[in-house]
């Protein structure tokens, strides 16, 4: 019998958002496992907001949304909105019920760059990783560092010479219209012409203008982008075209690749090296136990390999062809060869991050809101491989 196709309202609907969402679907255990860090980290909410005034929208469910963001690649905090308006399970996930209003964008993205700062953003990934069933499966022992760049939301063209002033952008309004000058004002006495006098045609620069680079000498000393003065010219590879951009860094353990510590740094050629002694200093505060840490040739550095040593870790740095940092007393031991084939498991999260994360070009300027990005971004990959190490 063919079904009719007439829809009739009804006067009273019961939905229950528990009960739509698949209990095998991946996003109950990583929910599970988000609410239970952001309840450790309830007294640190509670130091950032005062007792009186407006309430602002839950840092519980601003991080909530900040991290479906990143799990669903979706663009733009609008977009995010418009999703949580129809979606139920981004509604359930993020802690909405069915009948409660969505946020304004702007409203929401304000509370949000208040919220995850640098700091924060370290609060919560270091609370996902202390989960009592995420922490099993980290290692304490071996890690991996390496570091990857992100992409400046500054373009080549605002890369100007640091005496430049920028000329004010065609089609800004301004500010008021300047007062009258002395003939101005003689001239409004006198009666006028009633005939419209033609207009000058005067040429229009377009707002993308050509520009020749060719020639011309560019380097982070005598340039700096009016974009975003924090973003460096660098290139890592020597065939590699130079761009605008930040150096993300990743302290990774080598039993599961879970990232553990993450930071981000203006681009140069030493911020690697000075990032990974940052990094395993703060996960592992004066150790006394022997650490291994594997990295590839950059890292090969007598300076680098000295102080890893000073700090009891052993330096399982892959060798330079020539002139290198390492010797036999490291290269000869088993555990060597384990490290160097581990290591390359650092890229996946870089991989992960530029392409569902949204990081192969950040759309935010300044490094303290970049690296608080990149860090949410790099606990967003933790979460996303823990439904399946967890079945």
């Amino acid at each position: 019998m063919r079904g009719t196709d007439k829809t009739s309202g009804s006067l009273f609907s019961y939905v229950d958002l528990e009960e739509r969402i698949p209990a095998v679907h991946p996003l109950r255990k990583i929910r599970q496992i988000v609410n239970d860090a952001l309840t450790s980290l309830d007294a640190d909410f509670d130091a950032l907001y005062t007792d009186f005034g407006r309430p602002s929208i839950a840092p519980e469910r601003l991080i909530r949304a900040s991290l479906l963001q990143t799990l669903f690649s979706i663009r733009s905090e609008r977009q995010l909105m418009e999703q949580m308006d129809y979606n139920l399970l981004f509604r359930w996930f993020v802690g909405l019920g069915i009948d409660d209003a969505v946020w304004v964008p702007t409203v929401f993205s304000k509370n949000r760059d208040r919220l995850l700062t640098t700091e924060m953003s370290r609060k919560v990934m270091a609370a996902i990783l202390a989960h009592p069933e995420v922490k099993p499966l980290l290692s304490d022992e071996h890690f991996s560092v390496d570091g990857t760049l992100i992409k400046a939301w500054a373009s080549m063209k605002s890369f100007q010479p640091k005496e430049y002033a920028p000329p004010p952008q065609d089609g800004d309004p301004g500010g008021p219209p300047p007062p009258p000058t002395d003939d101005t004002a003689l001239n409004a006495d006198q009666p006028q012409p009633t005939e419209t006098q033609p207009m000058t045609d005067t040429p229009r620069q377009p707002r993308n203008a050509e520009v020749n680079f060719r020639g011309e000498k560019r380097s982070n000393a005598t340039h700096a982008s009016v974009t975003d003065p924090d973003a460096r010219l660098y290139k890592k590879a020597p065939g590699a075209a130079a761009m605008l951009c930040s150096m993300g860094h990743t302290l990774m353990e080598n039993r599961n690749g879970f990232v553990v510590q993450a930071e981000l740094t203006h681009a140069d050629g030493y911020g690697e090296r000075k990032a990974a002694l940052e990094m395993i200093n703060r996960h592992s505060p004066g150790s006394t136990r022997r650490l291994t840490l594997g990295a590839d040739k950059g890292y090969d550095s007598a300076d680098f390999v000295a102080e890893l040593r000073r700090m009891v870790v052993t330096p399982h740095v892959a060798q330079k062809a020539r002139h290198s940092a390492i010797d036999g007393r490291t290269t000869g031991q088993p555990s060597y060869a384990l490290s160097q084939r581990h290591r390359k498991k650092i890229e996946e999260p870089f991989g992960w991050a530029k392409t569902v994360g949204g990081m192969a070009q950040t759309t935010l300027r300044g490094v303290e809101r970049v690296c608080a990005r990149f860090m949410l971004t790099m606990a967003a990959n933790n979460l996303a491989r823990l439904p399946k190490l967890l079945a």
